[in-house]
């Protein structure tokens, strides 16, 4: 009868607190890490990350960055911005009326050509 080895696995590492469990995608990415993630210059995602564009905390004068919420960045749709993205934002505002009448008097005309 030939013995068989019983291969011993190796303990990883002991993972202790709220991220105990947690799946091995979620990795804390320093600046240099995260612009070679998203392949960017450091530069430019330092500029997004001061804008809060991206995802990313400042602890003390250093950037980190969630590799997961990168993820999850990159395939949210972008938000809409300029003016497009501010269509109908005063329209239930109580001051509406008022507002337009005292811009189309400071304009000398009426709102419509027929009044």
């Amino acid at each position: 009868m030939a013995a068989t080895k019983t291969k011993r696995k190796t303990p990883g590492p002991r993972r202790n607190g709220p991220m105990a469990g947690a799946a091995d995608t979620t990795q804390v990415l320093t600046l240099p890490e995260a612009a070679t993630f998203l392949r960017v210059s450091e530069e430019a995602l330092l500029h997004l990350a001061t804008l809060q564009e991206v995802p990313g905390r400042k602890i003390g004068r250093e950037w980190r960055f969630s590799k997961t919420a990168l993820q999850d960045w990159l395939v949210a749709p972008a938000p809409r911005r300029g003016l497009l993205s501010q269509i109908g934002a005063v329209k239930d505002d109580p001051h509406r009326e008022e507002m337009l009448k005292e811009i189309y008097a400071g304009r000398g005309r009426p709102e419509t050509e027929g009044r």
